[in-house]
């Protein structure tokens, strides 16, 4: 058992961006299905025990459960549930990592989900159609997150061929046009919230991509709440500084520590091309560069 926690943690440290998220997600779903599981077993009612996870849909629920605007991107209703959506986000999540960083991936993620599901209750509450059922309505799943990604991939790769298996290969942007479309013309459906925070997730990702060509990355304020986050969970010692001496291993640790700082100021130096001048003016090799970095 040791052996399987141990390869399943190095798994995780090893795996890209997208790799980690899927761990979370199907970390939480196993989860939640064995305490819903267990609970049955000993005739416990359950109705209702994860709408506190859950995104309501009535603003004063809300108000006295605020964290659900995130943890409810981390829940899933069925293996289905979780499956397309994992799905999605690796394959789309691999393409976006190929033009963008690991950390724009991990920001983007959090503001499609927090997008789609402001945009969610804001429709709940604003429309008179969803007012039968905006006392009762919660809503999860990462679909919001995911379509963020797929969004903001087609904006900087319009172009890109999917396969997809009956119909054949098919541009990206095409594809994200018909998601979107789906999910417009579905917003009265049975899974009005769904589809609504879907539109939320794909117009965060587009506001994403266009902010970044000019210059602005939004999801940086994001990114930096979650250093700090995982700083305050972090319960490792402070490495002593090392001093570069001549000879032995003290001079292989200078020269790897001056080899590392010199890739990283690389790749610093193409995202700030990259941000201003768009990815097709990269080179091949800074393309090559940024590709190998965003999969460390």
């Amino acid at each position: 058992m040791n052996t399987i926690i141990n390869e399943l943690k190095n798994n995780f440290r090893r795996g890209s961006i997208c790799i980690q998220l899927i761990y979370i997600n199907a970390g939480v779903f196993i989860i939640t299905t064995l305490v819903s599981v267990i609970l049955l077993l000993f005739n416990i009612d359950i109705t209702g025990l994860f709408h506190w996870l859950e995104l309501p849909a009535w603003p004063q629920r809300f108000l006295i459960q605020p964290w659900s605007l995130f943890t409810y991107m981390f829940l899933h209703n069925g293996v289905w549930h979780i499956l397309f959506n994992m799905l999605w986000l690796y394959w789309f999540g691999s393409l976006f990592l190929q033009t963008f960083s690991a950390k724009h991936l991990r920001g983007l993620y959090l503001l499609g989900g927090i997008c789609g599901g402001l945009l969610y209750m804001l429709s709940f509450n604003l429309f008179p159609y969803f007012e039968p059922l905006r006392y009762a309505t919660f809503m999860s799943g990462a679909s919001a997150s995911v379509l963020a990604i797929v969004a903001a991939t087609a904006y900087r790769q319009p172009n890109y061929p999917i396969r997809l298996l009956l119909l054949g290969t098919i541009r990206l942007k095409y594809l994200a046009l018909i998601v979107i479309g789906t999910d417009l013309l579905l917003i009265t459906s049975a899974n009005s919230g769904g589809h609504i925070a879907h539109l939320g997730g794909a117009l965060a990702g587009l506001w994403f991509a266009h902010s970044l060509s000019k210059g602005t990355d939004i999801t940086s304020w994001l990114n930096r709440a979650i250093d700090w986050v995982v700083s305050l969970f972090s319960f490792k010692p402070k490495k002593p500084k090392m001093k570069a001496t001549y000879g032995g291993s003290h001079q292989a640790d200078y020269d790897y520590n001056a080899r590392k700082k010199a890739q990283s100021e690389e790749v610093d130096r193409i995202l700030d091309k990259l941000k201003k001048s768009g990815y097709e003016n990269l080179t091949s090799e800074e393309k090559k560069t940024l590709f190998d970095a965003s999969r460390r």
